[in-house]
């Protein structure tokens, strides 16, 4: 048969879309032709296809005209991804398969010369994708890739080293496979793997390293309970870093859909890790790092750091420091936790629920307010360095700290502090409380939700509404204070939100110092 069809995804979102891969060989003068809207690197597949055929010993079509059709044709397809099926359909088309075998099949993996089958990034995601989809396919994938799709409940998934160990499962029956389709020569080589997921990794650093400061782990028990964003501001060498890179520790346990999805994320970057897996992401891109590179972009759309942080911790240290534009960018996924990137070819949703844990110095020179030295900044300068932060960016920060310079003494005789592990604890009893209540979290709450769950005490609301209109709060930094009590009172295990938890809350939201 002149005519194969194999099929396999294309990465867009994590929606992972279906491409067939039709293959028609016909006479005429020899040529190899692919069409499809296909990106340079498929368009390279052709040389890596036919070198890695003849490498193997396998015959190419040389006297054939080759054409290759990557269906749909107006669905862009990049990455090397499509030279293992492009391959097989060749193989189809001229007869070496059995093309009829195929079905029930997707493949998908990068071709060396040799013929050897290299990983491809966003197996996870395609995985995840049939099952979403409800596909009854078995993915046939590379070493690397393989392991990362069998990771997702009740997929069926086979790990290929080599071109050949694909040929002999879909040889004719009379050619000498075995009527499964495996050969017993070669059983590691196209091997079925269970989809056993992988032991959940442990986190190496505890906010027990830090001394003092209990003040600031307070806030960030109460962020990490609540899902709430956190700005930390303080002068150099106070330990908003070493808060922030803890922060991810004590996030209660992710849930196998959680850590699907984030590990689907940083699979379609190609930055997934098996070290990683069940552990929160904490994102940390540096300062420098440009709107796109924070939300995403690129021609396909690519995943940025807000979706990489989902379901963890997106880290912006010197937050003054980062483009005004990148930090507008980050209004809408606050709110929404989500990101749509839109292009004038395509469009792709990524989630972002993240937490935001940003940390600025109060000043230029970092010593306003500090005891131990002395700030020269003027006010103007003062006033512009903090004008960096916009009013609306502030308003979604529900948590404002101070982070005060410890004094020597403090810092070295100070035992260490409270284990992860130990406020981790409470953080769980109080999200559990949510949970139970809501069926989600304290900052989730919108509109009506807030009046059906908060439960404020009679004595909370006046002086609450005394605050707001002293303070100038817009609404939404009064719902998110009221946010905030709903989530102190949960953590104290209060049936209702008290006029303690709400003055607390209200601690939180201070404007910073300097500012007018």
């Amino acid at each position: 048969m002149s005519l194969a069809l194999v099929q396999s995804r294309a990465l867009l979102g994590l929606q992972a879309p279906s491409v067939t891969v039709e293959v028609h060989l016909a006479n005429g003068l020899p040529s190899f032709t692919l069409v499809g809207l296909a990106d340079v690197e498929v368009k390279e597949a052709r040389e890596r296809v036919r070198s890695a055929l003849l490498n193997a010993g396998l015959e190419f079509p040389h006297n054939k005209r080759i054409t290759v059709n990557l269906a749909p044709a107006d669905l862009p397809k990049d990455s090397g991804r499509f030279d293992l099926p492009i391959a097989l359909g060749i193989l189809a088309a001229s007869g070496q398969i059995d093309g009829a075998r195929l079905a029930g099949h997707e493949f998908a993996g990068e071709l060396s010369l040799s013929g050897a089958l290299r990983p491809v990034r966003g197996a996870l995601a395609t995985s995840l994708a049939l099952q979403t989809q409800k596909v009854e396919a078995t993915l046939v994938l590379p070493p690397g890739s393989a392991e990362e799709a069998a990771l997702v409940p009740g997929a069926q998934v086979v790990r290929a080293r080599h071109l050949l160990d694909v040929v002999r499962a879909f040889m004719p029956t009379d050619a000498g496979a075995l009527a499964d389709g495996t050969d017993e020569a070669d059983e590691d080589g196209w091997c079925r793997l269970q989809p056993t997921p992988m032991a959940q990794g442990s986190d190496s650093v505890d906010m027990a390293d830090v001394k003092g400061q209990a003040a600031a782990k307070r806030a960030l028990e109460i962020a990490a309970a609540g899902g709430h964003s956190a700005l930390l501001v303080g002068p150099p060498g106070s330990g908003k870093s070493m808060l922030a890179r803890r922060f991810a520790g004590l996030l209660p346990a992710m849930t196998l859909d959680e850590a699907l999805q984030s590990a689907a994320i940083a699979s379609l970057a190609g930055h997934f890790s098996p070290a990683q897996w069940g552990l929160r992401p904490t994102r940390q891109p540096h300062h420098t790092a440009s709107a796109v590179a924070l939300v995403g972009g690129g021609t396909p759309p690519r995943p940025g750091e807000i979706s990489l942080a989902h379901h963890g911790v997106l880290f912006l240290d010197e937050l003054p420091e980062f483009p005004r534009a990148a930090l507008e960018a980050l209004r809408e996924p606050l709110e929404t936790g989500q990101i749509t990137i839109a292009r004038a070819a395509m469009r792709a949703e990524y989630p972002a629920q993240f937490q935001l844990v940003a940390a600025m110095n109060p000043c230029p020179c970092g010593y306003l307010g500090a005891m131990q030295r002395v700030c020269r900044c003027t006010p103007d300068q003062v006033a512009r360095y903090q004008g960096k932060l916009s009013g609306p960016l502030l308003d979604r920060i529900d948590l404002h700290v101070e982070v005060p310079a410890l004094p020597p003494e403090q810092l070295l005789q100070t035992p260490p502090g409270e284990s992860s592990a130990s406020l981790r604890t409470r953080v769980e009893q109080a999200r559990a409380r949510m949970l139970a209540r809501q069926g989600k979290t304290n900052q989730a709450l919108q509109g009506q939700e807030l009046d059906a769950y908060l439960l404020l005490d009679a004595a909370a609301a006046p002086f609450l509404q005394q605050a707001a209109a002293r303070l100038g709060w817009s609404a939404r930094s009064t719902h998110r204070v009221l946010k905030l009590a709903r989530t102190i009172a949960d953590l104290a295990g209060a049936r209702s939100t008290q006029l303690t938890h709400v003055a607390e809350a209200m601690q939180y939201r201070r404007a910073l110092r300097g500012v007018h």
